[in-house]
């Protein structure tokens, strides 16, 4: 049977999602493990999208094959035993066989929190980037829209990024603030490696009039990693929700709390 779980976590303490070959501590590691004693054998998982190193998450989604037949509450709180408080099984879903966690998503949605004061937030710093200049949201808001659609999004991507294709398409794209505390709230069908950070670093220049709103049209038209932005820094960003077909059976949005909420 194919066993669906939605993952939350905490990833300051990890390399990111996949294991490595390095002996460190990745989620993918810890995860597999604590599955595969609940289910008294190996198992395999396959996730909606790989996480960098001090990336969250709030609905992550994976998915493995198993003949060991538990109940779905048996599922979560057996893996919860075996898992550090950083990483917690919100659900499990008995799914259809040609589910795929990865390949059957339809869109993938990360927020990106930026605390724009003098100061660097010192209560739960791994939880935001920092930013000391005033961003103009609107500004902002209004370059992003350039990336919307199905673009080749080679400015965007890391330059050992390992996706065969740079096309993407970017679904929706806002920028917002509330009291000191910037949102980039960006959704897309799937995204290349560091692609959200390097969107992200891209609008941090815009928002402090560094540059026009139209720079975001020019890097797309530019196809050149070297031109554009920094890559923004991984803290501060969370996957919040993976989208999939009604017959697979996996919950419409996010599975926690909306993670904005829990900081103003």
């Amino acid at each position: 049977m194919r066993i669906a779980l939605i993952v939350s976590y905490s990833g300051e303490n990890y390399h990111g999602w996949q294991s490595q070959r390095e002996p460190i501590p990745t989620i993918q590691d810890e995860l597999t493990a604590a599955v595969s004693s609940v289910a008294d054998s190996p198992v395999r998982l396959v996730c909606a999208g790989r996480t960098d190193s001090r990336v969250h998450a709030t609905k992550q989604v994976v998915h493995f094959d198993t003949e060991s037949i538990r109940s779905q509450n048996a599922w979560v709180r057996g893996v919860n035993t075996y898992l550090s408080q950083e990483i917690s099984v919100e659900e499990a879903l008995s799914v259809p066989i040609e589910f795929d966690a990865r390949k059957s998503a339809l869109s993938r949605r990360y927020i990106y929190l930026i605390s724009n004061r003098k100061n660097p937030q010192p209560l739960m710093s791994q939880y935001f980037a920092h930013e000391s200049g005033y961003l103009d949201c609107d500004v902002m808001h209004e370059a992003g829209q350039n990336l919307l659609g199905e673009n080749d999004f080679t400015s965007f991507r890391a330059s050992n990024c390992q996706s065969l294709s740079p096309m993407r398409n970017l679904m929706e794209l806002t920028v917002s603030r509330i009291k000191d505390i910037v949102l980039i709230d960006i959704t897309a069908n799937a995204f290349l490696q560091h692609m959200v950070r390097n969107i992200s670093g891209a609008l941090i220049e815009v928002g402090l009039n560094r540059k026009p709103s139209s720079w975001l049209k020019e890097l797309l038209h530019l196809k050149n990693r070297d031109l554009a932005a920094r890559t923004a820094s991984p803290n501060g960003l969370f996957l919040v929700d993976v989208t999939y077909p009604e017959s697979m059976g996996i919950p419409v949005g996010p599975n926690s709390p909306h993670v904005f909420q829990l900081f103003v």
